[in-house]
């Protein structure tokens, strides 16, 4: 019987192991914004103002904007994730993975730059 065998000291192990947790995030993030959404429906059938005014009106709330800001950076959190794990399944070569993930986090932080600046318009 041989003594050798690919479990153990000598086993190659590779990946990045974000596995749970980014299964949490996920969840989580998701989570976030399905509860922000009912909440919202909510708010928003509750004032019984359907027009641009009453949209408004809505969002002149300060709690209803950080709210949403947060849910937001949620969303981005959420769609950080989801793209690092395509990029990191389907594209091979390093240096081109390096550059979609860079571009990925650049177009990410400047829509979270716009929200605010929208969401702090109104």
């Amino acid at each position: 019987m041989s003594t050798s065998s690919n479990i153990g000291a000598k086993r190659l192990v590779v990946g990045a192991h974000y596995g749970l947790a980014d299964w949490l995030a996920q969840r989580f993030t998701a989570v976030v914004m399905a509860c922000y959404s009912v909440v919202l429906l909510g708010v928003f059938f509750w004032m019984h103002d359907f027009t641009y005014d009453g949209w408004a009106g809505l969002f002149a709330m300060q709690w209803l904007k950080v709210s949403t800001f947060v849910v937001l950076l949620s969303l981005f959190y959420h769609v950080w994730v989801g793209m690092r794990d395509i990029w990191m399944d389907y594209v091979k070569p390093a240096s081109l993975r390096m550059v979609f993930q860079s571009v990925t986090i650049v177009w990410l932080l400047g829509c979270a730059g716009y929200a605010l600046q929208i969401l702090w318009s109104v």
